[in-house]
């Protein structure tokens, strides 16, 4: 037997390995979320999960720090899904426009996104979740302040200029995140818990940026 031969079975073993992991990964993520949204986020406990996904406890510590790292991990996909769709806006368009373009982009392909993951449908009743659950909510003000920063840094490097010279990339991503919060807290208060929901949401309240800043109301 030549070494190429002894040593060809490692990388198809590797890549099921990896594929294993993969998909236990996701079973926690779904059946975590099937009972935050079922019974609540406070109520459900690890050996809960652990036990829906026939793993032990110390296979869930294995993917995931704690409950909360479990809620977040479908939206970190969700948010990186928004940078891509927003550094692949053209050049030409405006800070706003580019924003905009990629928000709505985000929603007309999330399913694409989380397919393999969760059904989009359980990330939607998930978003309410966090939108309506105290401790939730404020994990969620404060990662969004983190991702506010990074989206400056990317609108003031499109423009060409010094996010900490210039305060206009900073008060632009503030009022595109300003509605983003306002169409979130209405939303999850609706009874339409669809993507296409949020999407209009989002687009009429887009709308209404420019007029609100503009001179007076009356």
């Amino acid at each position: 037997m030549t070494i190429d031969e002894r040593t060809a079975p490692a990388a198809p073993v590797a890549g099921l390995r990896e594929r294993k992991k993969r998909r236990t990964r996701s079973a926690l993520l779904r059946a975590s979320l099937v009972l935050f949204v079922s019974q609540g986020y406070e109520r459900t406990t690890v050996d809960e999960i652990t036990a829906a996904v026939a793993v032990s406890q110390r296979t869930f510590f294995r993917y995931f720090a704690n409950k909360e790292e479990v809620v977040f991990a479908v939206q970190d996909l969700v948010e990186s899904h928004f940078v891509a769709e927003l550094r692949a806006r053209p050049p030409a368009e405006g800070p706003l426009e580019a924003m905009r373009g990629a928000v709505l982009a985000s929603w007309d392909t999330v399913d694409d996104v989380l397919r393999e993951v969760v059904p989009v449908d359980l990330y939607m009743r998930s978003y309410r979740l966090i939108e309506s659950t105290p401790a939730l909510l404020a994990v969620h003000l404060r990662r969004s302040t983190c991702l506010e920063e990074r989206i400056s840094r990317l609108i003031a490097a499109r423009e060409g200029l010094d996010v900490d010279a210039d305060p206009r990339p900073r008060v632009a991503v503030a009022a595109f995140f300003g509605v983003m919060r306002v169409t979130g807290r209405l939303w999850g208060r609706g009874d339409d818990t669809s993507v296409e929901a949020i999407r209009r949401l989002t687009d009429t309240y887009l709308d209404g940026i420019g007029p609100a800043l503009a001179g007076r109301w009356r």
